[in-house]
């Protein structure tokens, strides 16, 4: 996994000697962080692995020890398998200058082949562009063929290039390319229909399509087979009625994530497809911090900001781009 390891901490990363890195994670990653560890030590910085307390649920606070030693890295890697990306304690390290990677739910596959493996670089100007059309936007509308049919306001909103590559204090995940934003809150309305993959709570790819009703941003009602019985489950159990909160709008862009696998930051990254997230929108620009947060992509999305088609079925067709390029 060397190759992989060195790609995330000279590439994505960009540590440099003396940096202190801290590298969030538990049992099941541990050759994971111990190779981004030694990537770490071999560019020259200080490099901690942090263990936190067991949790129960994605996006759950790791307790006050690994927040603190998140605030104080240059650096932080999540190797980890419960989310940590949607936390206060995440946000808290960003705003202390911090550059975060998420690595939810990393696999050693992806550390050797998939979407580490593309050129980053290449793939920023149309990150960049998506990002940019989200924030000068006033609305978008999304369908597929399994029946979405989705609004939402873009005013006042901020797009978030999220390309893999970190030049300065903030987050992205990897190797999800992906440009996002948080819907302007309580706009979102109508259906979205998933057909691909929810990659958390081990749900993974859908087995028969989760339809999510969606009213004044949040979702009212989750039907289809025993996933999304399982879903709408453990969302109740939540007792946090912020847990449907319509919180993420995002295109997937590596276009060397070609299939839904169930690993989470493969899944999200599916070149041509869109996802929503539900729950906590603080760390994307939006204001809800939630118990949780968990992603819903689809297939085949057909999508408008404004007048302009910017993706049909899949196919991006602003300025020439296209997601099989």
């Amino acid at each position: 996994m060397r190759d992989g390891a060195r790609i995330l901490v000279r590439t994505c990363a960009d540590v440099q000697a003396g940096e202190d890195v801290v590298i969030v994670t538990d049992p099941e990653r541990m050759a994971i962080a111990r190779a981004v560890a030694d990537a770490a030590l071999e560019a020259g910085a200080v490099a901690s692995v942090v263990i936190p307390p067991e949790r129960s649920i994605d996006n759950e606070e790791p307790g006050p020890a690994v927040a603190a030693a998140l605030r104080a890295a240059d650096v932080a890697f999540l190797p980890v398998t419960l989310a940590l990306a949607h936390t206060r304690a995440v946000r808290e390290a960003i705003g202390a200058g911090a550059r975060v990677l998420s690595m939810t739910a990393f696999t050693e596959r992806l550390m050797r082949e998939g979407g580490l493996f593309t050129d980053f670089r290449a793939r920023k100007p149309l990150c960049d562009t998506l990002a940019a059309k989200l924030t000068v936007g006033e609305r978008l509308r999304v369908t597929n063929p399994a029946g979405t049919d989705l609004t939402m306001s873009l005013a006042g909103v901020t797009g978030n290039s999220h390309a893999c590559l970190l030049d300065g204090p903030g987050f992205s995940a990897v190797p999800n390319i992906e440009a996002n934003c948080a819907p302007a809150q309580g706009t979102t309305e109508g259906v979205f229909v998933c057909d691909g993959s929810i990659p958390y709570y081990g749900v993974g790819p859908i087995r028969e399509p989760v339809t999510f009703r969606i009213s004044k941003g949040f979702v009212t009602d989750i039907e289809g087979g025993d996933q999304a019985g399982f879903v709408a489950d453990l969302l109740a159990r939540q007792d946090d009625p912020w847990v449907y909160n319509l919180a993420q709008f995002a295109f997937g862009l590596n276009p060397a994530c070609t299939e839904f696998t169930g690993e989470m930051l493969n899944d999200e990254g599916v070149n041509g497809t869109v996802h929503i997230g539900i729950g906590t929108s603080a760390n994307l620009g939006g204001t809800v911090s939630a118990k949780t947060h968990f992603d819903a992509i689809n297939r085949a999305p057909t999508v408008w900001i404004d007048d302009d088609l910017v993706l049909a079925r899949g196919q991006l067709v602003a300025n020439g781009w296209s997601p099989r390029d």
